[in-house]
């Protein structure tokens, strides 16, 4: 049996189907961020590929390749909060917290150095 069932739900599949579950009438399992390593590191990589395009639109500052580079710099960034923003939605209130602690600080890096590179571009 699943770990997640609640008792009133074992004895409901053992009446009805003599056996463990294996109807949809499951609970919920609840979301932790050890089962995300997967989209954790695809976050990171994210992170380090929106840390390397805003460093090439600041080599490319005073180029006519800066604006470009810019919005690639500010797509990639974006790309980068929207897995981040996604998996913490998905996450129950004291994991997200974990998550927080743990890469808040480095969407908050990004999001300060795409404001550095949006002032080198007005």
């Amino acid at each position: 049996m699943r770990p997640f069932q609640s008792a009133s739900h074992q004895r409901h599949c053992l009446l009805c189907h003599r056996a463990p579950c294996s109807c949809s009438r499951t609970s919920r399992a609840i979301s932790t961020v050890e089962q995300h390593q997967d989209k954790i590191e695809t976050i990171n990589e994210a992170f380090v590929t929106a840390r390397d395009e805003i460093e090439y639109a600041k080599e490319e500052a005073e180029t006519v390749y800066f604006n470009e580079a810019h919005e690639t710099a500010k797509t990639a960034v974006a790309e980068t909060l929207d897995l981040y923003n996604g998996l913490l939605g998905s996450l129950e209130e004291s994991e997200r917290g974990k998550l927080q602690r743990s890469m808040g600080l480095k969407m908050e890096q990004l999001k300060a150095e795409l404001e550095v590179l949006d002032s080198m571009h007005a």
